[in-house]
């Protein structure tokens, strides 16, 4: 299941590389996005309705130099990422990685959130919290439950005052609940439609290194036999490892 989700996923995104080249997709870049920054700071939070200004908003196909994030409350549109298309809908969360490629359209009733922030204002200083950032960036979309969306947007909305008020020590303030987005974002993105399902830390770190696997070799290594030998797994335990995570076999 997993294997053959990722090989139509590479197929339809060889299809699209043909047609555009990397070179033409324009890079932006946070310090001319958001010229009215402090760019020590090297982070912005806006409300995704000042952004609109009561119009709808189409960003054609570019990618970025920075994070970012997008968790949206209300509203219609679409976001393609890494040319995987997505249909947005109520409770939506989106984080990207510097690099990604996206394409973006957002109706002029939106609410919620963006955050868009250099890799050099957030450096985990641990490696938990770095294995953290990892899993959360890892994940390019996830749709919530209200409730547990909630609490993300409460977050964004205690950094989001903190960004404009500017009291003492307030990008160390931003800097830790960042940290605790994450976590939030990793433990309810797990499960986002029923229970989060309890697994070992190990499962979760066999799991993310299938799909790092997954992604350098997909287009030779198409059976899952290869990709336990590569793990020192055998099939068994890979399966097992699968199912135990994200309720799939590794086919």
């Amino acid at each position: 299941m997993i294997i053959s989700m990722y090989l139509k996923r590479k197929r339809y995104q060889k299809y699209l590389l043909a047609t555009i080249k990397m070179k033409d997709i324009p890079i932006r870049k946070i310090k001319a996005s958001q010229k009215e920054l402090n760019f020590s700071e090297e982070i912005s939070i806006r409300l995704v309705q000042d952004l609109l200004g009561g119009k709808d908003l189409v960003h054609e196909l570019h990618r970025h130099d920075f994070f970012f994030i997008l968790a949206l409350q209300k509203g219609q549109g679409v976001h393609e990422i890494d040319f995987i298309k997505y249909d947005i809908y109520d409770n939506a969360v989106f984080i990207l990685r510097p690099g990604q490629v996206h394409r973006l359209e957002l109706q002029k009733d939106f609410t919620g959130y963006l955050m868009e922030f250099a890799p050099a204002f957030y450096q985990p200083n641990n490696n938990v919290s770095n294995h953290r950032l990892t899993r959360a960036t890892k994940k390019d979309f996830c749709e919530m439950e209200a409730a547990r969306h909630s609490k993300l947007i409460s977050l964004l909305s205690f950094i989001y005052n903190e960004f404009n008020e500017k009291q003492e020590g307030y990008l160390e303030v931003i800097k830790a609940n960042l940290e605790i987005f994450f976590i939030e974002f990793i433990r309810q993105s797990k499960s986002p439609h029923g229970a989060l399902k309890e697994t070992s830390a190990y499962s979760q770190e066999r799991l993310e290194d299938f799909l790092e696997l997954l992604r350098i070799h997909i287009t030779t290594h198409k059976q899952v036999s290869e990709y336990a030998d590569l793990l020192i797994l055998s099939t068994y335990q890979l399966n097992a490892i699968t199912k135990a995570t994200v309720d799939k076999p590794a086919s």
